[in-house]
């Protein structure tokens, strides 16, 4: 099995259909893991799962999902769940994340990370999902940040305190996505670095690097542009303090070819050397 050499600088990158003909060629690349996005290989056993599976042989993989529907009311689904044990057992990913939201009530799924409100009783509801989920999984989550649009009245916690508790009264780790701190921030006029700071680095297991798109009025989440400077000031503040933690490039809409998101992660890779003084 490959793992991560936690020792060194350790950028990955999403994988995306788009890529597959210039990755089977198995070119020399700059990252040194990939992660996948869990629903576009449960189902599958062509292609796309034997470029995973190839890939697999060379690089550690992670399983990102956005359909685990942690805050749904209703639970989990356990056939999602069966399905994605039975990829973790093929793949033997060192990550699987999905986020901290909900994406609908069974049977539906609307296919979108939808907002919640932070109070106790949400809390409960995310505690007692992540528990199911990981113990049908039989391993810990990683659980992510999303961004949002909308804030609710009836809110008991401030966003970064609720997911503290999440993962304090949980065995799971923290997925920190920088982006989608800085989209809500600016959406709701709070300073970034405040959430940043509340996050301790031996709870975060992985962080997500990608680009918004300004729509004048607020800022939207669609990993479909380089990553802003704004954000890659936050991404240097963290990691000088976080040596160890992956790190990664997300690109998901308006996909470039893959050196053009590989440029994306070699300048996180230099603003990683600059505080740690890797010599590669």
């Amino acid at each position: 099995m490959i793992h991560l050499n936690e020792d060194i600088c350790q950028p990955g990158v999403g994988l995306r259909s788009t890529h597959f003909p210039f990755l089977e060629n198995k070119p020399q690349l700059k990252v040194k893991w990939f992660e996948a996005v869990s629903e576009n290989y449960m189902d599958s056993m062509g292609r796309p799962r034997q470029i995973l599976q190839q890939l697999r042989n060379d690089y550690p993989i992670a399983l990102h999902g956005v359909s685990m529907n942690l805050l749904s009311s209703t639970g989990t689904s356990d056939t999602y769940l069966q399905k994605l044990r039975s990829l973790c057992e093929e793949i033997e990913p060192f990550i699987v994340s999905d986020h901290l939201c909900w994406t609908g009530i069974k049977p539906s799924n609307i296919h979108d990370l939808l907002p919640f409100p932070y109070t106790k009783e949400s809390l409960e509801i995310v505690i007692n999902n992540i528990d199911h989920a990981q113990n049908k999984l039989g391993r810990s989550l990683v659980v992510e940040n999303v961004s949002t649009y909308m804030t609710f009245k009836q809110s008991e916690f401030l966003e970064w305190d609720f997911v503290l508790e999440v993962i304090k009264r949980t065995d799971a780790k923290l997925l920190l996505d920088i982006n989608n701190i800085y989209v809500s921030a600016i959406n709701h006029h709070f300073n970034p670095l405040t959430y940043l700071d509340s996050i301790p680095q031996r709870i975060v297991a992985q962080i997500h690097l990608a680009g918004f798109t300004d729509m004048g009025d607020f800022l939207f989440d669609t990993h479909s542009k380089p990553v802003y400077p704004e954000v890659w000031e936050l991404f240097s503040h963290y990691i000088a303090k976080a040596p160890h933690i992956p790190f990664m490039m997300e690109w998901d809409e308006d996909v470039p070819e893959f050196p053009i998101v590989e440029n994306e992660v070699a300048k996180a890779i230099e603003i990683w050397k600059k505080h740690h003084n890797e010599k590669r």
